[in-house]
């Protein structure tokens, strides 16, 4: 996302012109609800999140070294400040993930079509069971299976090692996988 524009942005909300926040956080505001969506369900929640990310992106410019880090540094900033708020609200079960991404992981059954009241129920069991998992491995799962990120940008985006990212990712799904046995094991094929 860096051109021309977003770079004067940059700088010039770096040395606090009138006005230059404001235009670069609406340039960036696509990507902050592109990652946001991922984890916040509400209107409010998202848009919760999202002052939270430019918040700190406000406070943080000055940290940022040369311009042509600002899209890998910001992703990073914007991952930390959702990690942060999953931990914050871990009791809460508000988190939305695609079927198609649980069930790439074999977390939902495959006999289940979308659209009828079984996928639907379905989905309510995996949210109730996603409330159940820590937030990095909501993280993880987040990072890997829903925005598609390699193990390697995973990593870089949240500052753990890829072995971690691997590990993590792996009882995350297993986790979840445990999480959901007990729904799983209730649904026959004439239940769909």
């Amino acid at each position: 996302i860096l051109d021309d524009t977003l770079i004067r942005l940059v700088e010039a909300a770096r040395h606090g012109r009138p006005g230059a926040f404001a235009a670069l956080a609406e340039e960036v505001r696509p990507l902050i609800l592109q990652l946001t969506s991922r984890f916040a369900r509400t209107t409010a929640d998202l848009e919760d999140l999202s002052q939270e990310i430019c918040l700190r992106l406000w406070k943080s410019l000055p940290d940022l070294g040369q311009n042509g880090a600002f899209p890998g540094w910001f992703k990073q900033l914007a991952v930390h400040a959702c990690y942060d708020w999953l931990r914050r609200r871990r009791t809460r079960q508000d988190w939305e993930v695609s079927r198609e991404a649980l069930a790439s992981i074999d977390a939902l059954p495959p006999e289940l079509p979308p659209g009828d009241e079984a996928a639907e129920r379905a989905s309510e069991i995996v949210h109730e069971a996603l409330s159940t998992l820590r937030p990095e491995e909501r993280l993880v799962l987040t990072l890997l299976e829903l925005e598609r990120h390699t193990v390697a940008e995973t990593a870089a985006l949240t500052g753990w090692s890829e072995g971690n990212v691997r590990v993590r990712a792996h009882r995350a799904r297993s986790a979840l996988r445990q999480a959901l046995r007990p729904a799983r094991e209730n649904v026959t094929p004439h239940d769909s």
